[in-house]
């Protein structure tokens, strides 16, 4: 089977990776422009498209996919698999070929931009990954397979590794699935679907009026992303890591405790492990303590 891939990210890095270890034939990868990075704003490739070319796979990089149908309808594949790609794929090249996505969440739950970080910040116990034709409406194509991924507390980075490895796998065997002719597709239970968005950067505000465990959460999902702050006497403390505690205070007030950066929730504390001070370096929580003791006992700014 020769496959043609559709991703953009960090995560379709790994799926592609996985896919190639697991010895399926991927002849091309459609994949978003080069985009400005860095102060320089130097034009960079994402991760997806420095593996393929890596690889020798012959690289499409296209803003507006609908604009080249000709193009890629002239690519000799037989089936296309996407993970998280970041375009609204048109109607006919749905209809051209088979299409299956690779999406990190079990769905009819968490549809949308934002899957993995949903469940850290929910407290989800469980998540995985869901294999699915992709339709026209986002997320709501027929399930081909489905597998549990038990969580342990991972960041989003953590968690994405986890479920792109986990995805990859799963896609090879949908493919060679495709190719026996043993492959189903069940439909999606639609009144049990669950939506998500993305997130900006007002969403990493750390609200101490929440419990610790939330915070913690919030954290996890958000840090490596839009970034997590809370604000001291004007200032934006940037939180990298933290950990929900069962030890009580004030809400919002920085503890008395100079060996331990812990801060009141309505219900347990959030110890602060790893922070950046505006000037921008990541520090241990107790270091930063060290070279602010004029926050002990301060109130948080929320």
């Amino acid at each position: 089977m020769k496959v043609l891939f559709l991703g953009s990210s960090q995560f379709s890095a790994i799926v592609l990776k996985v896919m190639l270890q697991e010895g399926i034939n991927i002849v091309g990868l459609i994949t978003q422009p080069d985009r400005p990075c860095g102060r320089g704003h130097r034009l960079t490739p994402n991760n997806a498209k420095i593996l393929a070319e890596a690889n020798g796979i012959p690289c499409f990089c296209y803003d507006k996919m609908k604009e080249h149908k000709e193009e890629i309808e002239a690519i000799d594949y037989d089936i296309s698999v996407v993970a998280s790609f970041g375009q609204i794929l048109p109607k006919w090249f749905l209809e051209h070929k088979l299409c299956i996505n690779v999406h990190p969440s079990l769905l009819p739950k968490y549809r949308g931009a934002s899957p993995i970080q949903n469940a850290i910040l929910n407290g989800d116990g469980v998540t995985g990954v869901t294999i699915m034709k992709v339709a026209m409406e986002v997320d709501s194509g027929d399930i081909i397979l489905q597998e549990e991924y038990k969580m342990q507390g991972e960041y989003y980075s953590q968690l994405e590794l986890a479920l792109g490895k986990l995805g990859g796998k799963m896609a090879a065997t949908a493919v060679m699935q495709a190719k026996d002719g043993s492959i189903t597709f069940t439909p999606q239970e639609h009144d049990k679907a669950v939506h998500v968005q993305k997130f900006s950067k007002e969403d990493g505000l750390l609200d101490f009026n929440n419990s610790a465990a939330a915070l913690e959460n919030r954290v996890r999902a958000l840090s490596e992303l839009v970034g997590c702050y809370f604000m001291i006497d004007g200032q934006p403390i940037k939180v990298v890591k933290a950990k929900a505690i069962d030890e009580q205070l004030e809400k919002g007030v920085v503890g008395n405790n100079k060996k331990r950066f812990i801060i009141g929730t309505s219900s347990g504390a959030l110890e602060i492990l790893e922070c950046k001070a505006p000037s921008g370096k990541t520090v241990r929580g107790q270091d930063y303590l060290n070279g602010h003791n004029e926050i002990l006992g301060a109130k948080v700014n929320v």
